[in-house]
């Protein structure tokens, strides 16, 4: 049965290439029994919108996720991300996923004044929706993993808002940039104002013994983001600070399949989803 299983999910994840890979993801993967509540606001540009996954039912006190999505901050829309809602809500958990402003409309850090934004709208407003807001975990994927380990790490972002980091029960990152200087990427570089990329822009640089508990993803051979560099560097840095972290590496998987085996149809690919799963209910680990 587990080779069926596989072997649906690489098929699945064949399909990834040959149409529209989020909407691919987001077909094969059922709804449920979740429930979805779409385009709340949280900010006043249009794109400070979000929507709200719960499990089915009376939902009490369950942990929160607030999931980034990546798109290398110059594209991304929370409802191709629906099944990242979905798979997490299935497993007992309240998912917020926000839309935020991308470049060319705004530059480093206001991605993160907006991130800060849905944080603390989720804080105040989530245990309407069964959440409890003193269990909040930032998660997010590639440039999503980046927005959750700046807010998870340097504290402007939150204070900003009234909100501190210690409010935070842990973060999880998924093939993150977390060590980039200076920027390679072309796309990349308008969007942190390269060469002049100021360094405390950088996730490594902010870490100390205040950090929340973290768990990172990588695929192990991802050419976008140097696993070794990224999830290596950022957990050995929170290890020297004595922070609880779990590091994964998942063979089989691409910098862009890591996400999609969050999917409840392409869990197979990869533990992510276990993985996850098991990290929130620990508490991250402390």
């Amino acid at each position: 049965m587990k080779k069926l299983i596989y072997g649906a999910s690489v098929l699945l994840a064949g399909a990834l290439a040959a149409c529209s890979p989020l909407a691919v993801v987001n077909a094969v993967s059922p709804g449920g029994a979740v429930q979805a509540t779409s385009a709340l606001r949280y900010g006043p540009d249009p794109r400070n919108m979000l929507d709200v996954y719960r499990p089915a039912g009376n939902a009490v006190d369950a942990p929160v996720v607030v999931f980034f999505y990546g798109g290398n901050w110059v594209s991304g829309k929370r409802a191709d991300y629906a099944f990242v809602g979905r798979a997490l809500a299935a497993r007992g958990f309240v998912v917020v996923i926000p839309d935020y402003r991308l470049y060319p409309q705004v530059r480093y850090p206001d991605f993160l004044v907006d991130g800060a934004a849905a944080v603390t709208w989720t804080v105040r407003e989530i245990r309407a929706h069964g959440g409890d807001p003193m269990k909040v975990f930032l998660m997010g994927h590639s440039a999503g993993a980046y927005n959750a380990a700046m807010l998870a790490l340097d504290p402007r972002w939150l204070e900003q808002q009234g909100m501190t980091r210690s409010m935070l029960r842990g973060w999880i990152g998924l093939a993150g940039p977390y060590d980039f200087l200076p920027v390679q990427n072309p796309v990349t570089r308008p969007v942190f104002s390269a060469p002049d990329t100021p360094p405390d822009s950088q996730p490594l640089a902010h870490v100390s013994t205040l950090a929340p508990p973290a768990l990172l993803i990588a695929a192990s051979k991802d050419k976008l983001v140097d696993p070794a560099r990224n999830t290596g560097g950022m957990a050995a840095k929170l290890r020297a600070y004595h922070v609880p972290v779990r590091e994964l590496y998942v063979d089989g998987v691409s910098h862009a399949t890591l996400v999609a085996s969050l999917s409840n149809s392409l869990k197979g690919l990869a533990p992510t989803l276990d993985a996850v799963e098991t990290f929130i209910r620990s508490e991250g680990g402390r």
